[in-house]
């Protein structure tokens, strides 16, 4: 047998020490595991690529036992990594892939795609001389990713410029924040979005609290949607912000006794008393759903969205040295405080994406502190369920970039209605408007001049609609171009505000925040 092939198909065999209880059991597997790739290597057509061959036996493998058990290639290893560690080394672009273009959402401030003068709405048509047509966003992210220090040559298209041009680009490291957005709403009302759990979120959402405490913040809606989890240590430091000092936070419970263990809030004194309302979706997962299940479950706040995903286990990175590939396993599921295991029945995910929701007479109850009824078996279920699917009209035009395109012609003076506009960088102190221009003030709503400014912009695009579908969407396509526009002036921090402003669960969250304060009165 040539060399380096049986070990590769036993890697994930090897992975562990073999049980000492199951001594035969082992023994078995790997004389039979010698066989197949004895096998192989005498009687396969062709000559086998032998590391592809062992990876793809360890995939195989892990899809066996559940969804959230994996192998990290170096590439997948890399990104988790950045993720925990909250940077990572590239050129500073956020990117969206916009119809079959990837597009520059903003150059982050600082960076070196900043300091080159990158602008929103650049194109990114080349990478080191591969189109960037056939690959997603996330592709191009990796592309643009690599090591410190290294170049990576983009060829961007830009609106108005003669021709494409090249930039080599000195990837630099950049800091991945965790959280993005802090900002207060009217009446006092902070809101934070928080991204993903890795090792400097607490210290982020620490810092966003204190900003917004400073600014006069008296309630809290906390943005969990969209965030499918990650550093279990991060999930429990966030619950322990918002929780007495020895409340249960969670527990876990493994097949081996190693992995069983209670974390409770160990501080007081921090915003144990401030009214608290979180917003969830179906993209929230993991350690987002162990902070929900928490302030839940205690009757610290309220829940507003849509059922979440429901992963209610546990996984251990073990890695592979010195190939930088990893194995995420399985070793426990976790119990909220009432003891319930929030974790989907994984062998009816097609029926969760069509209904959302698990049939509830399938799912165990629970109570909470003051004796709620919950739900476990599907998810967090929220207090007060918002449906946050957009029109099909409203995600076409989403999806094609045409609210993110028109709001730059719009501030470019490339419209009918924003060759009239006066931006506010624009206005000179002290100087009238011009007769026939109309001055940007402190907010730009999408009014009915936008609308029509903008059915003429989408006239002139390869974009067919009916007028039936436009009328009942136009509610929700106002909404976006007040986004995009109000980014577009003043940038994306601006745009997303805008967003939350009409945003149907951050108006729930609004009017719901008195209950949740009234939930305190009883602790």
């Amino acid at each position: 047998m040539k060399k380096g092939l049986l070990p590769l198909i036993l890697a994930l065999l090897v992975l562990l020490p073999a049980p000492s209880h199951d001594e035969d059991l082992w023994s078995g597997a790997l004389s039979k595991a010698r066989a197949i790739a004895g096998l192989l290597e005498e009687s396969y057509y062709k000559p086998l690529a032998e590391e592809d061959l062992a990876v793809a036996s360890i995939k195989g493998t892990l899809e066996t036992l559940d969804p959230h058990s994996y192998f990290l290639d170096p590439a997948s290893f890399s990104r988790m990594r950045e993720d925990y560690t909250g940077k990572y080394y590239g050129v500073g672009m956020q990117i969206q892939k916009q119809g079959d273009n990837i597009v520059v959402i903003a150059p982050i401030e600082g960076g070196p795609a900043y300091r080159l003068g990158i602008l929103p709405g650049d194109i990114i048509a080349k990478i080191d001389g591969e189109s960037t047509v056939p690959i997603s966003s996330y592709d191009a992210m990796q592309k643009l990713r690599g090591e410190k220090g290294t170049d990576v040559t983009v060829t961007f298209i830009r609106d108005g410029a003669d021709k494409p041009f090249d930039l080599t680009i000195t990837r630099e490291e950049i800091p991945l924040l965790s959280v993005p957005y802090a900002f207060l709403l009217d009446g006092g009302i902070g809101y934070i979005y928080v991204r993903t759990f890795g090792e400097e979120t607490p210290r982020e959402l620490e810092d966003a609290l204190a900003k917004l405490a400073g600014l006069g913040m008296k309630s809290l809606i906390l943005d969990l949607r969209l965030n499918t989890g990650g550093a279990l240590a991060a999930s429990i430091e966030i619950s322990d912000l918002f929780l007495p000092r020895g409340e249960l936070i969670v527990s876990m419970k493994g097949r081996n006794p190693a992995y069983n263990r209670e974390f409770r809030a160990f501080a007081d004194d921090q915003y144990e008393t401030l009214p608290l309302v979180i917003l969830i979706d179906q993209g929230t997962a993991s350690a987002s759903e162990i902070v929900s299940g928490a302030v839940m479950d205690h009757d610290r706040g309220l829940i507003v969205g849509e059922d979440s995903w429901g992963k209610g286990l546990v996984q251990t990175v073990f890695t592979l040295v010195p190939n930088h590939m990893a194995v995420a396993l399985t070793v426990a599921k976790y119990l909220t405080p009432s003891g319930r295991s929030i974790q989907r029945d994984y062998t009816q995910l097609d029926d969760y994406l069509m209904s959302k929701r698990a049939p509830e007479d399938t799912r165990e109850v629970r109570y909470t502190e003051h004796g709620r009824k919950v739900l476990g078996q599907g998810g967090i279920t929220p207090d007060y369920a918002v449906n946050s699917l957009l029109k099909p009209l409203t995600g076409r035009l989403r999806i094609t970039g045409a609210f993110f395109a028109y709001a730059r012609k719009l501030v470019l003076h490339q419209t009918d209605l924003g060759r009239k506009l006066v931006l506010p960088q624009e206005a000179k102190e002290g100087t009238a408007v011009p007769a026939g221009k109309i001055q940007v003030g402190a907010t730009f709503p999408a009014n009915a001049g936008v609308i029509a400014d903008f059915r003429k912009y989408l006239a002139t695009r390869p974009f067919e609609y009916q007028e039936a579908d436009f009328r009942e969407a136009e509610p929700e396509i106002q909404r976006e171009l007040e986004r995009e526009i109000a980014g577009a002036i003043w940038g994306v921090d601006t745009g997303v505000k805008v967003a939350r402003e009409g945003d149907a669960a951050v108006l729930k969250a609004v009017e719901v925040l008195p209950e949740a304060a009234r939930l305190l009165e009883k602790r």
